[in-house]
């Protein structure tokens, strides 16, 4: 037997649960991992609340951990039993002390990775690698706009921008968090609970405002971030914690300066084993050369799952939180 987080329905943080389960067995093309950390995520907010729909109930949660193999199914080749991998695409049930996956969806860890670093910012790297690097590859010199800065993918794209050159203006929801982006190489922030987001960046950036905006807060930005770009500016609207944005007419794109919008993902972008290798690979890189350090201010033991998750929906967490199984 092992032990896994499980709900049987869709609710509030107490659902969740910590159970004996049978040991799970890769099969072909799979393997096992044991947990060493396990990554917290919003999007696992939305599967346990019923926003985003799960295969089947009961059901596992998370898609993010890293560990060590521990058993491999047939016609595996890449990976034996003692590598050390990490993952951020698997299937439902990261929060456990096992879980199996298909193999192409893990990546090994450099001997300088730690596993809590490796958990803490494979979802959340490769999210800021698609989107500074491809969905809209960012210049040196160039000023962007990223709301919720001081969060886990915020405090990495603070890191990663400076290293490009790149001035980004990040919003935040208070002082203390203002302080924690500007110390992770953020341009200027912007709070937007004093301040008003498109004045400010029209001061901040001379009247040019930004050519692009990265927006995971959805609903409740979604007209501000289109009012922060230039002319034919692109809109990145990458997540939704105030919720989807819906009931949209196109024709705003026109009237506020024949703008782009598009909605990516990761599962879009790591859409082969060659691109995943190649995004995990310059994570890495960045994480060796210590141009990104993973801010791991909160640990969890598995079995207080859903204190993390009150923590995390309440805005209380900052950068990363990981599980201890």
């Amino acid at each position: 037997m092992t032990k896994a987080i499980r709900f049987s329905e869709t609710g509030g943080p107490d659902v969740l649960t910590l159970e004996d389960i049978p040991q799970p067995e890769p099969g072909p093309g799979q393997i096992r991992v044991s947990n060493r950390a396990i990554g917290l995520n919003y999007i696992e907010i939305y599967f346990r609340s019923g926003v985003y729909p799960v295969p089947s109930l009961p059901s596992g949660l998370g898609t993010e951990g890293a560990g060590v193999v521990d058993a491999i199914g047939a016609d595996v080749t890449d990976f034996q039993v003692g590598d050390r991998v990490a993952y951020a695409q698997a299937p439902l049930g990261s929060y456990a002390e096992q879980h199996v996956l298909p193999a192409e969806k893990a990546i090994g860890i450099p001997d300088d990775v730690d596993f809590e670093t490796a958990a803490a910012t494979m979802l959340k790297g490769l999210t800021v690698q698609y989107l500074l690097r491809q969905t809209y590859p960012v210049k040196a010199g160039e000023t962007i706009l990223f709301h919720a800065a001081a969060g886990g993918v915020g405090l990495i794209a603070c890191q990663w921008a400076k290293a490009l050159g790149v001035k980004l203006i990040g919003t935040v929801s208070g002082p203390e968090k203002a302080k924690l982006a500007m110390d992770h190489g953020a341009w200027a922030t912007i709070n937007y609970k004093e301040e008003n987001i498109v004045e400010r960046v029209r001061e901040l950036t001379n009247g040019d405002m930004v050519p692009v905006v990265y927006d995971s807060v959805g609903k409740d930005t979604w007209e501000t971030s289109l009012d922060c770009l230039q002319k034919r500016g692109l809109m990145v609207s990458f997540g939704n914690t105030t919720g989807p944005v819906s009931g949209v007419n196109i024709g705003i794109l026109n009237q506020k300066g024949s703008l782009f919008v598009t909605r990516p993902s990761l599962a879009g972008y790591a859409d082969t084993r060659p691109r995943f290798e190649a995004m995990c690979g310059e994570l890495f890189e960045m994480l060796s050369s210590g141009a990104i350090k993973a801010d791991i201010n909160q640990r969890f033991p598995l079995a207080e799952v859903a204190k993390a998750h009150e923590a995390l929906a309440s805005g209380q967490t900052t950068g990363s939180t990981v599980l201890l199984p």
